[in-house]
């Protein structure tokens, strides 16, 4: 019964914090989750919420508790398990409550809020995860791993090789399709020499190529010189996801 409580009690916070209009808009933005399953509580607060859960020990890998819970009823408690995975700190735990966590993701936001922070200490091991992941057929896994490839692999523990990964991956989903796009943009904008290879050589499907090249070309980061020889390289949409 402790554990149920604990569930019941994380349920009611969320719904002392939530906002009809902000669910309401976040709908728009998440198309297959359901009304009846959004509570509307901001991130703000959601982060919040995970750093007070974790100052009262609540984050633990054990049965009963709230992390351990699947599945959820409420899309925000997804959210917050999200947060809740990326504040553990010990690597083997993480790993395995992501695991454990992957097959009930079923939108982006979700997928997209979860970056655990001791990733970035345990980069040797984790590549070999990331493999595995990108290589899943559950779009949101898939998804997963290639979003920590580019968060984890683009700067100083960046190698050829990684650029392989996401090319590797041939998928119709949208969602993967749109993150491969946002991992080459980033590329480009940190790895310029190792990556527009990929673009001259047309290595992504049309819709990803030319959804690299949009993105790019809206970043920052990336010339006006290289901009225009990136758009010289858009190709003649023939296949649409």
């Amino acid at each position: 019964m402790m554990g149920t409580n604990e569930i019941i009690n994380i349920r009611e916070r969320l719904f002392s914090l939530k906002d009809d209009s902000f669910a309401d808009f976040q709908l728009r933005l998440t198309p297959n989750v359901e009304r009846d399953s959004m509570i509307g509580v901001r991130v703000p607060e959601l982060r919040k919420l995970a750093g007070s859960l974790k100052k009262e020990g609540k984050i633990k890998l054990k049965p009963g508790s709230f992390i351990m819970a699947l599945p959820h009823k409420y899309y925000d408690e997804n959210m917050l398990h999200g947060l809740m995975i990326s504040e553990l700190e010990d690597y083997e735990e993480c790993i395995k409550a992501v695991g454990s966590f992957l097959p009930y993701v079923d939108n982006w936001a979700v997928c997209d809020i979860m970056s655990p922070k001791i990733f970035k200490k345990h980069r040797a091991e984790l590549i070999g995860k990331i493999r595995e992941w990108s290589a899943s057929g559950h779009t949101y896994t898939c998804r997963f791993g290639i979003g920590m490839l580019m968060s984890h692999f683009l700067d100083g523990d960046f190698s050829k090789e990684y650029l392989e990964i996401p090319a590797g991956v041939h998928s119709k989903e949208y969602y993967v399709n749109m993150m491969i796009a946002w991992f080459y943009a980033t590329a480009l904008a940190k790895q310029w020499n190792a990556v527009i290879p990929y673009i001259e050589n047309k290595a992504l499907n049309d819709w990803t190529h030319n959804k690299t090249i949009q993105k790019a070309c809206e970043s920052r980061r990336i010339t006006d010189e290289q901009k225009a020889y990136l758009r010289s390289l858009k190709t003649s949409q023939k296949n649409r996801l």
